[in-house]
């Protein structure tokens, strides 16, 4: 890095820094169980409480959004929490605290020594390519800067003037609350942010699954230490079995072919591989990964929910240790965990399930899918839980013998009529809790999904069209291969396996088991519905795209969370002579790891030019080469223009036709002011109708090129234009412009060769 971007960064690393430490003494409380005591998840803790608590102020409108609203609220919370939450005298609270960091220190250090080594890793990296530029970095980008402008909540749609934003984007919101933090600008912390997410997901699944193995075992530490580092780089960074095509020649792409069609071609690797052929394997599908999604760079809501997702997952695991200490105190012979010595009272479970239910709507408000997916989870592990309290009160039940249920049939009805009562009151708490936490952001959110899809419905079905919320549409028939599914798949599945055999045949089954197994059990349910049920959006041939997208992205970090604990389940247990079926799986699973971890060799070294030319972490300076004149304009905006006045620039889509991705809506996207319409297909998915932003098209076209002066002028009073931007874009897609107008409506107040910005004269 140049000096001036190492300082950027270590001004972005202590920032995060300090946040984890201020928030520590409340992730403690939360993570009593775990070795670190959650520390690598206070940095996330910090950030989602600070920027929802800032979001609530803001959406309410009682305090405006800037760096001292941000600072305050941070100190209030961590403070209050430790007042609240350690009511015990202070000598007494500090010999513990010395006791555990004299015990944990060393662990500690590797977690914040591995943060700063990821952070520092991908900063690296993006600054080799850090364009905010192509694919939907002008959306995520538009939406930073948005907010960032906002003084209050709903921040406004950059591209759809003067409505709000109708995303999920609170992981955006993050975004901003962490740039005005730090004192950083936009254009900057875009990419620091993709790194601190890295650097996240690295420390936290590195947590997770240490303390996954040192709940089985505390005599692995060394083990721990190796397996936890193999599922966080997995998580990170692996691809799937795609990677094996690298041996093979070279199929079109996106249409692909099986293995055993392809020649075998080793001394040709990588044979012109293409990386995103991974994420497209099936047909008019997406299937993307963490390590794709660090490559392109999409600060999307799926990247941008990674650590809450984790930090959700760990909380659950949090809890599930609580609970099943508080089983072994209610029932001594069924001891779960000796070493634990603390349990929840009724209070402090429902504190824990508030929690949860908080973490749920901050994914809900992230990455709407994420939010569903884990309130499933939830739901298992609270049935689970109810079930092996009620099995144990049970006298002579088990509920997975098909015998005792005929032999105890009446216990079985009675215990499954108890599961559901018991597990009633904890699944409501967090369900209730997700929905009050989220109805702020749902009050002015309308979710654009219309309908569930249900593939290959019976012809009579179509012809009904609608029952309820279930779609059944016509010619929609799709179904993955199974030589399609075992590519992307079939890496975790031969750990799961594994596993499977190895619980079949050791006689002692560990509670974290049981957890693995229902992440095991929802990462496979989330492989299986989209072969079955799409969400209806407005995509006609890849309908089921965003379905599988949102699904599998998720079953993918949780069979990686699997991956270390089941390595080190296998590889630990038993006598310490050889064993051929152990000797196997180990060689087999080396084979599969080292194929896996081909992708982000191939996906970096082809995204970022072979790491060649170092340009530097400013997500802006591609402008200076394409649109110089534009570039220096946007920079004055930033400069000089303060709140969201709105600004009329060329509409988002390629001209006489409605394809998104182009560099239209540039300046809105790089400023944050609101414009007429920026990218329509975009605006058409969140508005749910092509009708809504149509119209707009035609009229920003007219307000450009229109010989009327009356007609130009009522248009701009209609949207409320303060100032018209003239620059390569305008005069290139509307070739009839007349500037004439506009000086005699306004007056220019910048120009830089041929780019112009006119403020309009308003009327009262």
């Amino acid at each position: 890095m140049t000096s001036h971007d190492l300082s950027l960064f270590l001004i972005w690393y202590c920032t995060l820094f300090f946040l984890g430490v201020l928030f520590f003494p409340l992730t403690a409380k939360v993570f009593y169980h775990f070795k670190d005591k959650g520390y690598a998840f206070s940095k996330i803790i910090g950030l989602l409480l600070t920027s929802y608590v800032v979001f609530i102020l803001g959406i309410s409108r009682i305090i405006q959004f800037n760096s001292l609203t941000i600072i305050l609220v941070a100190l209030f919370i961590s403070g209050s929490s430790i007042i609240i939450l350690f009511p015990r005298p202070f000598r007494e609270a500090r010999k513990k605290i010395v006791s555990f960091f004299t015990s944990s220190w060393k662990l500690l250090l590797i977690e914040e020594i591995l943060f700063l080594v990821s952070l520092y890793f991908l900063s690296y990296i993006r600054a080799f390519a850090p364009d905010i530029h192509g694919l939907e970095k002008y959306m995520d980008f538009g939406f930073i800067n948005s907010i960032y402008r906002s003084d209050f909540f709903p921040p406004k749609d950059m591209w759809f003037t003067p409505f709000s934003i109708n995303y999920y984007y609170f992981g955006h919101l993050v975004t901003a609350v962490l740039t005005k933090l730090s004192g950083l600008q936009t254009h900057i912390t875009y990419n620091l942010m993709l790194a601190c997410i890295f650097a996240m997901s690295i420390t936290a699944s590195f947590s997770l699954v240490f303390t996954f193995i040192t709940s089985v075992s505390s005599k692995h530490i060394k083990h721990a230490y190796v397996f936890a580092i193999m599922s966080a780089l997995v998580l990170s960074l692996a691809g799937n079995l795609h990677s094996v095509y690298t041996f093979f020649e070279p199929y079109q792409n996106e249409n692909p072919v099986p293995l055993w069609e392809l020649s075998f071609q080793p001394s040709t690797f990588p044979n012109q591989y293409w990386y995103p052929n991974a994420t497209r394997f099936i047909y008019n599908t997406i299937h993307e990964f963490p390590m794709y999604s660090w490559t392109v760079s999409d600060l999307h809501g799926h990247v941008l929910d990674i650590p809450f997702v984790l930090l959700t997952i760990a909380t659950l695991f949090s809890y599930y240790l609580f609970m099943t200490k508080r089983i072994a105190d209610t029932h001594p012979r069924h001891v779960l965990h000796k070493e634990n010595t603390t349990t929840l009272s009724s209070r402090g479970k429902t504190r824990f399930l508030l929690f949860i239910g908080l973490l749920l709507s901050v994914m809900y408000m992230t990455n709407a899918w994420d939010g569903i997916i884990y309130l499933l989870l939830v739901f298992f592990l609270i049935v689970f839980l109810e079930w092996r309290h009620t099995s144990n009160t049970h006298t002579g039940f088990r509920l997975p013998i098909i015998s005792n249920w005929i032999k105890h049939k009446n216990n079985f009805l009675s215990a499954i009529g108890s599961i559901a009562l018991q597990s009633m009151l904890p699944f409501s708490i967090v369900l209730v809790g997700l929905i009050f936490f989220s109805l702020p952001f749902s009050l002015s959110f309308k979710p654009f999904v219309s309908g569930i899809g249900v593939l290959c419905a019976p012809e009579f079905l179509t012809t009904i069209g609608r029952i309820g919320p279930f779609l059944f549409e016509p010619d929609h028939c799709q179904h993955s291969p199974w030589w399609q599914l075992i590519i992307l798949h079939g890496f975790f599945y031969f750990f799961v396996i594994s596993f499977f055999v190895f619980l079949w045949k050791t006689k002692k089954i560990h509670s974290t088991d049981v957890f693995i197994l229902l992440l095991i059990t929802l990462s496979t349910l989330l492989i299986i519905i989209p072969e079955f049920i799409y969400a209806k959006d407005i995509y006609p041939g890849h309908y089921r795209a965003n379905t599988m997208f949102k699904l599998v992205f998720q079953s993918f970090m949780m069979l990686s969370l699997c991956v270390g604990y089941i390595f080190f389940r296998i590889v630990s247990s038993g006598a310490k002579r050889f064993s051929l079926p152990r000797f196997v799986f180990v060689v087999l699973a080396f084979v599969l790891i080292t194929i896996v971890f081909i992708y982000p060799f191939l996906a970096i070294n082809s995204y970022y030019g072979d790491l060649t030319n170092y340009t530097g972490l400013d997500g802006t300076t591609y402008l200076k080469t394409l649109y110089p004149d534009d570039y220096e304009a946007i920079l004055w905006i930033q400069k000089n223009i303060v709140g969201q006045p709105v600004i009329l620039e060329a509409q988002g889509d390629a001209y006489g036709g409605a394809s998104s991705y182009t560099d239209y809506a540039r300046v809105s996207a790089n400023t944050g002011l609101p414009t007429v319409l920026g990218w329509t297909v975009h605006e058409w998915l969140w508005r749910g109708t092509y009708d809504i932003p149509a119209p707009r098209i035609e009229e920003v076209r007219l307000m450009y090129e229109s010989e009327n002066i009356n007609e130009t002028e009522n248009l701009l009073n209609k949207y409320d234009i303060e100032y018209v931007f003239l620059g390569a874009l305008e005069k290139e897609k509307y070739p009839l412009l007349n500037t004439e107008k506009f000086h005699m409506l306004g007056n220019t107040i910048y120009q830089s060769g041929e780019t112009k910005i006119i403020k309009l004269e308003k009327n009262d």
